[in-house]
């Protein structure tokens, strides 16, 4: 393709006439020293008759000295006309380039720099989730809430609205003009170890989206106070509905085999799917939120870890009672297997409605898994110890098939345990299709790599 032609370049009219006054100036001056003021005297044919004669040399060099003062005041005019509006035009461009300089910087600031007002109310939150199919992992693009909205829509972070505890922080229930309702979580001070889970669960929960792994939807720094905001699942966590007043009487066969199947599924995509895996190292009852459907999603990141990060040391020993792998309590060995660990007790724990640790006689505790094994592999006793609330409404064999899932899964020897995958598939055939037990689960968002 042919070069496009160079646009001329076009003056203003004032300054373009001022230079061909100036071209016209040179040209006569030229053409005036170059002709001799008189012809050669040895050349008598073109001298003038004396009828005809010009003025006088020296009224000619007067005339000629005013014309050249006249023309020198002219240019001297255009070139500071000229020189006036190019320091014009290269002050506007410097004063452009520093407000848009000075917009970029607003705009990007680091949201911990603000504080009240410095965020978005919810409901365009909202919104504007809805409207984002992709997140990153940078919180300075996640959503910011600003902290009177969140006081007003907690009561004051009433106790009233305390939906759960954890070690270091509190879970309210915010409503938001009577309509739009989510899950705040307060971390507790402005220690270290809250500092630290805030940061995690924003890097982590703030770039991936499953239908299995609870949404963040903002966040809020507020001084030393640190918030996330979630969405609210309306059940609350498996183990308030297993261990709470009910006593898992919600939970059908089917509805705890679903909940089994979401885990799964949850987890797999936090191992087989994220780039580089994450391990969640805090899988527990407690931990599984439930929505109103009696869908299930994994919460709580704030101990997860990214498998590429094992290999740099500095992983503090982290878990709860009962759910820690025995291979990461006793060596430090945390893998993909340590989840799938946690998830067997977790499964025991739908199956039998029992603790993961429960006390014997003060001050002994025994925890489900060796309560449990000598019996899970045994038929004529494994039905007697199924939570009473499910007894005999399942097919024995999904029930030994399930029983023998959990042995596997809470094998001492990491080798020893299947894959999560593995799981996810066996569970499959155990969920009726309009509960979700097909290959097919919703596609998830894939995570951006950091």
């Amino acid at each position: 393709m042919g070069r496009s032609p160079t646009p001329p370049l076009r003056l203003p009219p004032s300054i373009s006439s001022w230079c061909l006054r100036f071209l016209l100036l040179t040209a006569v001056t030229a053409a005036d020293a170059q002709a001799p003021l008189f012809p050669p005297l040895g050349d008598q044919s073109n001298f003038p008759s004396s009828s005809s004669l010009a003025p006088s040399p020296v009224v000619m060099q007067i005339v000629i000295q005013t014309r050249h003062h006249h023309y020198h005041k002219e240019l001297v005019i255009a070139v500071v006309l000229a020189s006036a509006a190019v320091l014009a035009i290269i002050l506007s461009s410097v004063c452009a380039c520093i407000f848009w300089r000075r917009s970029r910087r607003y705009n990007a600031r680091d949201p911990e720099s603000s504080d009240v007002g410095g965020g978005l109310p919810f409901e365009l939150i909202l919104s504007k989730l809805n409207n984002t199919k992709t997140t990153t992992s940078k919180k300075g693009l996640l959503p910011s809430v600003d902290y009177p909205s969140l006081e007003l829509a907690t009561n004051k972070f009433s106790e009233s609205n305390i939906l759960g505890e954890g070690g270091f922080s509190h879970v309210y229930k915010a409503w938001f003009h009577g309509e739009a309702t989510a899950a705040v979580k307060k971390f507790d001070g402005g220690r270290s170890d809250c500092n630290k889970e805030f940061e995690n669960e924003i890097d982590l929960l703030g770039r991936i989206r499953h239908p299995n792994i609870v949404s963040l939807l903002g966040y809020c720094v507020h001084g030393e106070t640190r918030l996330l905001i979630f969405e609210l699942m309306q059940n609350g966590s498996l183990e308030a509905q297993l261990h709470g007043p009910s006593h898992g009487s919600a939970l059908t066969w089917h509805i705890r085999m679903k909940i089994a199947l979401d885990i799964a599924r949850g987890l797999e995509y936090l191992h087989e799917h994220c780039n580089p895996p994450i391990i969640h190292r805090d899988i527990k009852s407690s931990n599984i939120l439930l929505d109103s459907d009696f869908n299930a999603k994994i919460a709580d990141f704030g101990l997860a870890v990214v498998d590429r990060n094992l290999s740099k040391g500095h992983i503090e020993l982290s878990g709860t009672l009962g759910y820690v792998a025995p291979e990461y309590l006793l060596d430090g060995i945390l893998t993909e297997k340590s989840d799938v660990y946690a998830f067997g007790v977790v499964l025991l724990e739908l199956l039998m409605g029992r603790k993961p640790v429960e006390k014997t006689a003060p001050p002994q505790c025994q925890s489900i898994v060796t309560w449990a094994m000598p019996q899970l592999t045994d038929r004529s006793k494994l039905p007697n110890i199924v939570d009473p609330v499910i007894q005999n409404t399942m097919d024995l064999k999904h029930l030994y098939q399930v029983a023998a899932v959990a042995v596997l899964c809470v094998q001492q020897e990491p080798s020893y345990r299947p894959l999560i995958t593995d799981v996810l598939h066996s569970f499959i055939p155990l969920v009726p299709v309009e509960l979700g037990g097909s290959l097919r689960a919703a596609e998830p968002m894939r995570p951006s790599d950091h």
